[in-house]
């Protein structure tokens, strides 16, 4: 059980920024949905869904515009919307309280320790950025995973592109959103928001 807490930590400290939202209820216990925003060093700003427990709330009632710090796990489960299959990312609430000062200072952290499930994908930006793109299984309870789109880059693009599937890694980084375009018809077009992890440190580990 140890093991499986720790192989997926997340540390998020923001600013509520929607209401609370009912996702679903398991074995009576109630659990909401509600958007936090995150600050990066720029003036830019990560939107990242968090989900939490009534019985959290009762012990930390949250309000819009509140700053709160979230410890928990990033977790993945599959929504079906219109015959659509996605894939949800959102950090699991284990703990909510008031933001430490140290917090306030790297808003965003998270470690995984998972392995490699489908073929990393080497590429470069326009700019000339070197980029590769992985998707890391993460162990859960109950013979569960999370899956968690990860991105490296420069040369922990250049050091992840040959990695292969089944290769134990382990990542530090942070969440991010990223607001992208999809094409449903000729005539409509949506704005959806994919969630991924930008890696800052990383390791082999032992398979």
């Amino acid at each position: 059980m140890e093991n499986y807490i720790n192989n997926n930590q997340a540390s998020v400290v923001g600013t509520v920024e929607d209401e609370l939202a009912f996702n679903h209820e398991i074995y009576g216990e109630k659990f909401y949905t509600f958007t936090l925003c995150i600050p990066r060093l720029s003036d830019a700003a990560d939107h990242i869904k968090v989900m939490v427990s009534e019985r959290l709330l009762s012990d930390f009632p949250i309000e819009v515009g509140d700053s709160v710090e979230i410890d928990g796990q990033f977790r993945s489960y599959n929504s079906y919307e219109n015959g659509d299959n996605r894939l949800v990312l959102t950090v699991f609430a284990k703990d909510i309280h008031v933001p430490q000062e140290e917090s306030l200072r790297n808003p965003n952290i998270l470690f995984l320790n998972g392995y490699v499930c489908k073929p990393p994908v080497y590429r470069t930006t326009p700019f000339g950025r070197e980029i590769t793109d992985l998707l890391i299984a993460v162990n859960r309870t109950y013979n569960k995973s999370d899956y968690i789109p990860v991105i490296a880059w420069g040369r922990n693009a250049r050091y992840t592109k040959d990695f292969e599937v089944g290769q134990n890694i382990k990542i530090w980084g942070r969440i991010q959103s990223r607001v992208y375009q999809k094409r449903l018809s000729e005539e409509e077009v949506v704005s959806r928001t994919a969630y991924e992890v930008s890696v800052s440190k990383l390791e082999m580990g032992q398979n």
